[in-house]
């Protein structure tokens, strides 16, 4: 039997998977436009199924979505994130529990990946588009919103509608594609570190 590639106008896969993972990407030109309550919280009910060691759940997502409190997120985000995410009709913080009942939590940041995944491939299906970043004053942000010292910053992530790149500051425009990916022979090994397996050589 043939094997059939998933494809996009920009990617295309080196084995058949679903086309949403082809299609995810983090565009930065967001559309003014409020995203619905139903629309929204689907995107953290996809989140809270997420797998979970222990079943701790360690993630949780403070949600900007008012002026007032964009405006407020907006007092730790970098100037050069400003310039494109300030359009973003929603922002999320994302933050980790680093500790629980049972102690130390090792897997606190690898679970809440896991949800931010979920996430992310739910907007997808939504129509909506994400844009996660790590560029902005983490000790402020966590000072402005009073996170507590067991919880891990993780991200903050804009969603919302996808607008046109025209409206994009210069310098942005032509980055605004989907990025490319590595092959699978560069990253997957077998049985040792540095050792590709047979049908990757």
């Amino acid at each position: 039997m043939s094997k059939t590639l998933t494809s996009t106008p920009f990617r295309q896969a080196e084995h058949n998977i679903d086309p949403i993972y082809l299609q995810r990407w983090s565009p930065r030109s967001f559309l003014e436009k409020d995203v619905p309550d139903e629309v929204l919280w689907s995107l953290f009910e996809a989140a809270r199924w997420a797998p979970s060691a222990y079943n701790l759940q360690p993630w949780r997502f403070i949600v900007a979505r008012t002026p007032e409190d964009r405006a407020k997120f907006h007092t730790f985000i970098s100037e050069f994130n400003l310039t494109w995410c300030r359009k973003a009709p929603v922002l999320v913080l994302m933050i980790s529990q680093r500790v629980s009942d049972r102690g130390d939590n090792l897997s606190h940041a690898f679970d809440t990946g896991a949800a931010w995944g979920f996430l992310a491939l739910e907007a997808v299906r939504q129509g909506l588009i994400t844009h996660p970043m790590t560029g902005f004053d983490m000790a402020k942000a966590r000072e402005t919103l009073g996170i507590p010292d067991e919880y891990a910053i993780q991200a903050l992530i804009a969603i919302g509608y996808q607008g046109p790149r025209d409206i994009l500051p210069e310098p942005l425009r032509e980055r605004e594609q989907p990025s490319q990916r590595r092959t699978l022979k560069t990253f997957v090994y077998e049985g040792m570190f540095g050792r590709r397996p047979a049908e990757q050589k």
